[in-house]
């Protein structure tokens, strides 16, 4: 069978573009030798018909409510696997064999904590700083102390890099809320360790509830990648200058730091504890949200791009019933 092609006229001029079957069956024309073949090039305001890479990491169709990590449903993972099983899935393809899941959670505890010049720079930052413009400072920060952008090192730097942000995640935390820094431990699993880092205090032993443990399992495997978003697309768009990671993810950092991308999420938070300050009454607000003449926008329900349901808001709505019930 011959390879399908699409035909654009243009000046008089016939010309054949190759069409991409995707591993979900989605279909791209690859206009990549446009501009050298005609002189001509595209205009696509917000990409939102351009596609700036092939990837097999991630799969997203809006109109079905589907998000897949590497051929695997959303739904499935959260149910089935660790945020860590997860990480290693989309830094590697496949799902990690016990002893490679025991050996890369090894190399992510050896590497959590970070060097002490960057906590340093906290004192610089008013206690009512954003906390996005922390992260982004410290990951430049640290980008001087591991600059090394050489191809056997990305491993290394990114297992580094996964371990130091839930480090700097709960730094930021304790400097906002106050609070005493603990060193990232190497014997707690991922998600415990960065729960005693945030809310914990040196010398406290005791044991966390699981049930909160597995909550925030699930919500980092939720939002562990999401297509070629906004943020995805700054990184790589840094990276390929040759920046190392931390310097790319910094601007990753940035992005997402806006109010129509990550800041999204801190305008839901903000509306809840508005609801709560008022007393509570949530049918109040629904009731308000249902009036077209008021302008209260209820928020949270799921990303813009999912047209009937955002699979991930289906998985977080019974995690919220069982925390409730704590």
């Amino acid at each position: 069978m011959s390879e399908q092609k699409a035909k654009l006229l243009i000046d008089g001029t016939e010309l054949d573009l190759a069409i991409i079957k995707g591993t979900e069956s989605d279909k791209a024309i690859d206009i990549s030798k446009l501009l050298e073949s005609t002189g001509y090039t595209t205009l696509d305001l917000g990409y939102k018909n351009t596609g700036s890479t092939t990837s097999t990491i991630t799969f997203l169709d809006g109109d079905k409510g589907i998000l897949r990590y590497r051929g695997y449903s959303i739904e499935e993972l959260a149910e089935k696997a660790s945020f860590v099983e997860v990480i290693y899935l989309l830094f590697y393809g496949e799902l990690p064999t016990k002893s490679q899941l025991e050996e890369f959670n090894s190399k992510i505890a050896a590497n959590g904590n970070i060097p002490a010049q960057a906590d340093k720079l906290l004192e610089s930052f008013p206690k009512d700083a954003h906390p996005m413009a922390i992260l982004g400072a410290y990951l430049n920060v640290l980008s001087a102390h591991f600059d090394n952008t050489a191809v056997e090192a990305r491993d290394e730097n990114m297992i580094r890099l996964i371990a130091q942000i839930s480090t700097i995640t709960a730094h930021i935390l304790k400097w906002i809320k106050g609070g005493n820094f603990i060193e990232s431990s190497q014997t707690l699993g991922y998600v415990e360790n960065f729960l005693k880092m945030a809310f914990g205090e040196p010398g406290d032993n005791s044991d966390l509830d699981p049930v909160v443990v597995e909550a925030m399992d699930k919500l980092l495997i939720l939002h562990a990648d999401h297509e070629q978003n906004c943020s995805t697309s700054t990184v790589r768009m840094v990276g390929s200058s040759g920046a190392n990671i931390y310097a790319s993810v910094a601007g990753g950092a940035m992005a997402l730091w806006g109010p129509l991308h990550g800041g999204a999420n801190q305008a839901v938070l903000e509306m809840l504890e508005a609801i709560k300050a008022d007393g509570g009454d949530t049918d109040k607000w629904i009731a308000k949200a249902k009036d077209k003449e008021d302008p209260f926008r209820l928020m949270g329900f799921g990303h813009r791009v999912y047209k009937n349901f955002d699979p991930r808001a289906k998985i977080i709505k019974k995690l919220v019933i069982v925390c409730w019930k704590l």
